[in-house]
């Protein structure tokens, strides 16, 4: 039998619409069990703080549990890794940070190019890193700093959460731009830095608010400056080193990602339920009590921000001469 023209038209439109048809179906009632959100630091960092702040939002928002899975090393590397080889189902999610587009330059050999394998899924916020010191070491401001450094250089030891560490560039953009010789100090994650920096056995870090805070409010850190344009709505009587340093600029910031080849359906899903908790006032306030401020955007936007940071820190890696250690 000969069907019209029309007809098969009609099939043919109504064949191609099937496969989108359980896709969206199987996007409407994701999350249908517990999702892991992959973080490539330890715990206790600013990484780690941002995550487990949006996984319980989204846990509450969506009726199944996010969670947080430490696996760090590498630089963060080791982690991006595991979820670049994951299954893009939207099961498994990575904590990026500007970590991640630190790395694209700092590392000469990697098993992916983060821009091309992993998809943006969406920001969660930007945050200022604190120029801090142990009390013992005798500046309270930028200028005092400087001074006591060139006067006792190579004497005093800067920690990181890492080589190629936001830390670790931030505080090479420093040395940069005032001279001063500073002996850089990687850690394995932010958390361990910060040990070893309240103890004082390392004696300034240019850490994440997040991680920092608290041992700031308490006296336990003296902070000098943040490192942002403007000044901190969680540490406003701080002034910025760019105060003191004309064109000195540094922030971390957070976002999601997942493997590249994940359904659009799940990851504009995730986009939607991450800019809802981003507008959450209650949020918002738990967010502004660590220093962030909410980065609300599209998958388009997010994936900008990383192009035009790996550009950034890309040419402060070259300049510096930062290596992996």
């Amino acid at each position: 039998m000969k069907l019209p023209r029309r007809r098969i038209l009609h099939l043919a439109a109504s064949a191609a619409a099937l496969p989108a048809l359980p896709r969206f179906a199987w996007a409407q009632s994701y999350p249908s069990r517990p999702v892991r959100i992959i973080v490539g630091t330890p715990a206790g960092g600013g990484i780690d703080i941002a995550a487990r702040l949006i996984a319980q939002a989204l846990s509450e928002r969506l009726g199944q549990q996010f969670y947080v899975e430490n696996r760090p090393g590498a630089g963060t590397n080791t982690g991006a890794e595991l979820v670049v080889r994951a299954a893009p189902d939207g099961y498994m999610l990575f904590l990026v940070s500007a970590a991640n587009a630190i790395n694209a330059t700092l590392y000469e050999t990697l098993n992916f190019n983060f821009i091309r394998d992993i998809a943006p899924v969406a920001s969660i916020a930007r945050v200022p890193q604190v120029m801090e010191v142990n009390p013992s070491v005798p500046v309270r401001t930028v200028p005092e700093f400087i001074a006591h450094a060139k006067a006792n250089p190579g004497k005093l030891n800067m920690a990181s959460a890492g080589s190629g560490s936001v830390q670790q560039v931030a505080g090479e953009l420093f040395k940069m731009m005032t001279g001063v010789d500073m002996v850089h100090v990687p850690y394995k994650g932010a958390g361990p830095a910060l040990v070893d920096l309240l103890g004082g056995q390392v004696q300034v870090m240019f850490d994440t608010t997040p991680g920092s805070i608290e041992h700031i409010r308490a006296g336990k850190l003296r902070a000098l400056a943040v490192t942002t344009a403007s000044r901190s709505g969680a540490l406003p009587e701080l002034p910025t080193v760019g105060d003191f340093v004309p064109g000195y600029e540094a922030s971390q910031w957070y976002g999601l990602g997942a493997p590249r080849t994940t359904p659009s359906e799940v990851i504009d899903k995730l986009n939607k339920e991450v800019n809802a908790v981003l507008a959450d006032p209650k949020f918002r306030a738990r967010l502004a009590e660590v220093g962030g401020t909410p980065l609300a955007g599209t998958t388009a936007d997010f994936g900008k921000l990383i192009v035009d940071d790996t550009d950034k820190w890309g040419k402060v890696v070259k300049f510096s001469g930062a290596k992996v250690e």
